[in-house]
């Protein structure tokens, strides 16, 4: 479980693509122990488990069913990734509960400036789950927790503030970019119940 607060990004440094696997080597400064081997990592808001830790670089096996729900098949060298550890019991939750569990992915239709904020327009791949989107509903965009400011029929809209920017990959996106999206757990197991 992650709670979707980003203060520490990583960068591909090693890609191994096989038919339907990835293994990805990530070098970042969030410190890892030998310990740490096979703890769940959110890796652009996919929980990947740690195999591999060699100095600065940690390594993670992407399977095929994960490639098909996320943006990790369009890996490549030098590529920013979100990364958070799992939340500890008792600690403070800043965004909201995120469990790693990718369910689509959405493609950025416009990018629109103002002032130092990003007004961000995507449309989910899986237009099933637009049930699920809601105005002020939790999202996670890349591991990112953010609120949805606007919904329509086929698009959602996030205001993203400078600090959140500044600290995560979102900064580095364009049109046309493809993210990872985890809707709210609450939404779809309240829409599963309430049905």
């Amino acid at each position: 479980m992650f709670n979707g607060v980003i203060f520490h990004t990583g960068k591909i440094t090693f890609l191994q693509k096989n038919k339907k696997s990835i293994l990805i080597g990530i070098s970042t400064k969030l410190k890892f122990k030998k310990k740490d081997i096979g703890s769940s990592i959110s890796c652009n808001g996919v929980c990947l488990t740690l195999t591999k830790i060699e100095k600065n670089l940690i390594f993670f096996y992407i399977s095929n069913e994960t490639l098909k729900k996320s943006n990790f098949k369009n890996s490549k060298i030098g590529q920013e990734i979100n990364m958070e550890k799992s939340i500890i019991y008792g600690q403070k939750i800043s965004g909201h509960f995120i469990q790693g569990h990718v369910d689509t992915t959405a493609k950025i239709k416009k990018i629109e400036f103002i002032d130092k904020s990003w007004l961000m327009k995507l449309q989910i791949q899986n237009k099933s789950l637009n049930k699920f989107l809601a105005e002020k509903a939790s999202i996670s965009i890349n591991g990112v927790s953010l609120t949805i400011s606007k919904t329509s029929r086929e698009y959602f809209d996030l205001s993203i503030i400078p600090h959140t920017l500044k600290l995560t990959n979102i900064k580095n996106l364009k049109k046309n970019d493809i993210v990872n999206v985890e809707l709210d757990i609450f939404s779809k197991y309240m829409y599963k119940y309430l049905k």
